[in-house]
């Protein structure tokens, strides 16, 4: 029941973004106008006040190493060489390894470490980890796809950070936590009034995005092809909810983490995909459908496979 009880919020706002969809409520060009909103504007807040108020000092770095060695192993694997057996073009690349790796650490993981594991210290960890480490790399690539002749150029690299707000707000609060800088009220009213905007808004676009045409724009696929989706959406939840807490275990096993540790860890990686993977999916135009698709499975099916994570290691 309390995982039930964490899982449940997130399943009645997408299903409320569904059904305002459905019925008209919202218009056709609801989904990718919420979307640039979480990307532009609340997500960057909710970042800067999360990595902000974050010490860097008090990391646990061995549960760290496992988790970060794992996602990087599934997301890599995923992009490199899992998304070609598909046939995936090289500009979805990256959104498939994301959705097979990176985890909803946020508006989930908060509400299941505290159910399962009484502590949502070791979040921040992983909210840094992904934010400082794999979102960079995705974004950069994606940046890369934009470009007309798909050139990495330095001076667009080096710009990210200015031109991409979520990078921004994530490498601001880095600072304001390494200096210990102080928050004015006002300005952290603002910025959590803002930041709380980005989960509830996310998961309304992600149903809304989830009702009428493909969100590439793309006819209905035919029964050939829609069984290939198919095919890719059980690789991806294979990898997300399988693979890489499996992994993640096994690395965990070899650092000779603690069993509260490998609990938190094995836990923590087996969150489903966040829908911040479908937030990027659909402001740089690419791989959308499997994006949403992959959010909305591996939610529904991450309750009984964290259920089975947690009583497998005596919690």
């Amino acid at each position: 029941m309390r995982l039930i009880s964490a899982f449940l919020p997130i399943w009645l706002l997408a299903t409320a973004g569904y059904g305002a969809r459905r019925h008209g409520l919202l218009g056709d060009d609801a989904a990718p106008v919420l979307g640039r909103f979480v990307f532009h504007m609340a997500m960057p807040a909710a970042l800067f006040l999360t990595m902000s108020a974050t010490p860097l000092s008090r990391m646990s770095v061995l549960p760290l190493l496992a988790f970060t060695a794992s996602t990087a192993a599934v997301v890599g694997l995923s992009w490199l060489a899992v998304s070609r057996w598909f046939g995936r073009p090289a500009a979805e690349r990256p959104i498939w390894g994301m959705t097979a790796g990176y985890v909803n650490s946020a508006n989930l993981g908060i509400p299941v470490a505290q159910q399962v594991l009484g502590s949502v210290s070791f979040l921040a960890e992983v909210v840094l980890v992904q934010n400082l480490l794999v979102t960079p790399v995705i974004l950069i690539a994606l940046d890369r796809a934009g470009d007309p002749q798909g050139r990495i150029r330095m001076r667009r690299i080096a710009s990210l950070p200015l031109r991409n707000p979520v990078i921004l707000g994530s490498a601001l609060g880095v600072v304001w936590s390494v200096w210990r800088l102080p928050v004015p009220p006002t300005a952290h009213a603002t910025l959590a009034l803002l930041g709380a905007a980005a989960v509830p808004v996310g998961l309304v676009a992600l149903g809304a995005s989830l009702h009428g045409a493909p969100p590439d724009g793309q006819p209905q696929p035919l029964p050939e092809a829609a069984r290939s989706a198919d095919r890719e959406l059980a690789a991806v939840a294979a990898l997300k909810l399988v693979g890489q807490p499996l992994l993640a275990l096994v690395i965990g096993l070899a650092l000779h983490l603690t069993h509260v540790q490998l609990l938190t860890v094995v836990v923590c990686a087996g969150l489903p995909t966040a829908q911040n993977t479908f937030v990027f999916a659909q402001e740089y135009g690419v791989g959308q459908a499997l994006a949403n698709r992959g959010v909305a499975v591996t939610t529904a099916l991450s309750l009984a496979t964290l259920a089975a994570a947690a009583a497998l290691l005596g919690r």
